[in-house]
C-alpha cells in the first residue's frame, strides 16, 4: 500500500458507496474480500470490478474514489499477511450504535461465508479441526441477533465475536499460504548484533 493514500477505513469506504448511490454496506463485501484474500489472492482489476458490480456502477466516478477502493484490498492483503497479525475486519468503529456495529459483523461474516461455501469439501476437510471449527463459528455468527442495546456486556461480547472473525480470517491465511506471515524470524547469523 503506498504510504501516501490513507488507511481505508468502513466510514470513508461506505461515503464511497453512498456518492455512488449504493446504500450496500461494504462490510458484506470486505467479509468476501477477506476470504478470497485469505485462500488465495484477488487481483486489483477483478477486485475493482467487484467493487463496482456492488454498487450497481460500470466504473469509480473519480480517480480518488478508485484508489480508496484499491487501497481498501491492499491494505487487507498487508494486514493478513504481516507478522505483526494487524488484520481487521472493515467494521463500523464506536461512533456508530452498536446495533450497526453488530449487523456490519453478520453482515462481513455472510460475505466470508459465501465464499467459503465455494470450497470444495475435499480442500475444505484437508484443514485442520481448529480451523474448520472456527469457520463452523462463522457459519453461526451469519445469524446473531443485532437487536442490542448499549451496554457494556454487549459491548464486551460484540469485540469478542469480532476478534474471533479477525482470528479466523488469520488462522485461513496462515493455513493456506504456510510460513506467511512469518510470526517468528530466524536469527541471521551474518548480522554480528544478533549473534550470542
Amino acid at each position: 500500500m503506498s504510504t501516501d493514500q490513507p488507511p481505508a477505513d468502513f466510514a470513508t469506504v461506505a461515503d464511497v458507496f453512498l456518492a455512488h448511490g449504493s446504500l450496500q454496506s461494504p462490510a458484506f463485501l470486505d467479509g468476501q474480500l477477506s476470504a478470497r484474500l485469505a485462500l488465495d489472492d484477488i487481483d486489483a482489476e477483478y477486485w475493482l470490478t467487484l467493487v463496482c458490480e456492488t454498487m450497481g456502477v460500470e466504473e469509480p466516478r473519480s480517480r480518488d474514489e478508485a484508489q480508496i477502493l484499491l487501497a481498501w484490498r491492499s491494505q487487507a492483503r498487508e494486514r493478513l499477511s504481516t507478522s505483526e497479525m494487524s488484520f481487521e475486519p472493515l467494521l463500523p468503529d464506536e461512533l456508530f450504535s452498536l446495533a450497526e456495529r453488530a449487523q456490519a459483523l453478520r453482515e462481513w461474516c455472510q460475505g466470508f461465508n459465501e465464499v467459503i461455501a465455494e470450497v470444495d469439501e475435499e480442500r475444505r476437510r484437508a484443514w485442520p479441526a481448529m480451523l474448520r471449527e472456527a469457520l463452523e463459528d462463522l457459519g453461526h455468527m451469519s445469524d446473531i441477533d443485532t437487536e442490542l442495546t448499549d451496554s457494556r456486556e454487549n459491548e464486551d461480547d460484540l469485540f469478542a465475536l469480532t476478534d474471533h472473525a479477525r482470528m479466523a480470517a488469520l488462522m485461513l491465511y496462515t493455513e493456506q499460504h504456510p510460513g506467511r506471515p512469518q510470526v517468528e524470524q530466524p536469527e541471521d547469523d551474518s548480522n554480528p548484533a544478533t549473534r550470542h
